[in-house]
C-alpha cells in the first residue's frame, strides 16, 4: 500500500548514549523518506557524540566508542540532516517521546531552529499501543510476519517502521491513509513541550504531567512553589522544555 502523503513523510531513528534528551548524544541517525509518488531515498549517519558511551548502552545498539571515534559530530552534519528533513512531516516508532525529542535537541545546541509548527508528527509505536499493546520487534512479526533482524540498528528499525505502518494501514479499516488523521491519532497526549512534560489538559490548560505536581496546573504551581521552576531550569530537562516553562511563567506575571 501506497501511504496516502501531501508531501515528503521521513521515518526517523535515533540510537544514543543514553535516554537522557537533555544530556545524551546522538551516535547514529537513520532516515527514511518516503515522497507523495512512493519513491524513497534514505540517509545513514553514524555521529561521533563527544561524550562517552556507557557501556550497557553500547550493548544494546551494537554501537562503541571505537565506532564512531572518526565519525563526524552532529554539529558538523546538521545542516545536511536539517536539509533533508526540511519541508516534511516526521514519522517513528516511539518518535513523538524520544527521537524527535532528542534531534531538536541537537539542533537547538547548533543554534539551529527546526520548526515543528507546520509538521505532522506520526508515532507507529502510539498506534501499535492503542491497537495491540506490543514492542517493535513483536509489531514487526505481528503485522508483517518477520524477524526483526539487527534490532536497535537505526536503519533496520526505521525500515521496519516504515513497514509496520503500510501494514497497520492494511489491517485495520478504521485508520485513514492520511497523514492529518494518522498524526492526531499517534498523539497519546496533547504535549506543550516536545518531551511531554507540560501537557494540556481537557479544558486547553497547561498542566504537568510528571512528578509531584503531576495533573496540576503550571500557574498555580508557578505561582504558590516559585522554587519549582528554579529548580527544572538547573536540573537535567530539554532545552525546549526550559523554553516553554519560561514563556508560560512570562505569560502568567502579565
Amino acid at each position: 500500500m501506497n501511504l496516502n502523503l501531501k508531501r515528503p513523510l521521513v521515518f526517523i531513528d535515533l540510537e544514543a548514549t543514553g535516554l537522557n534528551i537533555a544530556t545524551d548524544g546522538i551516535v547514529e541517525i537513520a532516515l527514511l523518506k518516503i515522497y507523495p509518488n512512493g519513491n524513497k531515498e534514505s540517509k545513514v549517519f553514524r555521529v561521533n557524540p563527544t561524550i562517552p558511551i556507557p557501556p550497557d548502552v553500547s550493548k544494546i545498539h551494537g554501537i562503541f566508542d571505537k565506532d564512531v571515534l572518526s565519525c563526524s559530530t552532529f554539529k558538523e552534519i546538521a545542516q545536511e540532516v536539517n536539509s533533508f528533513i526540511g519541508g516534511c512531516d516526521l514519522a517513528g516508532y516511539n518518535s513523538n517521546k524520544f527521537d524527535i525529542p532528542m534531534l531538536i535537541e541537537e539542533f537547538t545546541r547548533c543554534e539551529i531552529h527546526f520548526d515543528l509548527s507546520s509538521r505532522k508528527l506520526i508515532d507507529v509505536q502510539n498506534i501499535f499501543h492503542k491497537m495491540e499493546q506490543r514492542t517493535l520487534a513483536a509489531a514487526y512479526k505481528f503485522y508483517c510476519d518477520k524477524d526483526l533482524v539487527n534490532a536497535h540498528a537505526a536503519e533496520a528499525d526505521t525500515n521496519a517502521t516504515f513497514e509496520v505502518l503500510t501494514a497497520q494501514l492494511e489491517k485495520y479499516e478504521s485508520l485513514k491513509n492520511d497523514v492529518d488523521f494518522l498524526s492526531q491519532f499517534s498523539s497519546i497526549n496533547k504535549n506543550v513541550d516536545l518531551a511531554g512534560r507540560i501537557i494540556f489538559n481537557d479544558k486547553g490548560e497547561e498542566v504537568f504531567n510528571f512528578g509531584k505536581h503531576k495533573g496540576r496546573l503550571v500557574f498555580d504551581i508557578f505561582t504558590t512553589e516559585p522554587s519549582y521552576y528554579d529548580w527544572m531550569m538547573k536540573g537535567d530537562f530539554a532545552t525546549n522544555t526550559k523554553t516553554v516553562i519560561t514563556q508560560l511563567r512570562l505569560r502568567g506575571k502579565k
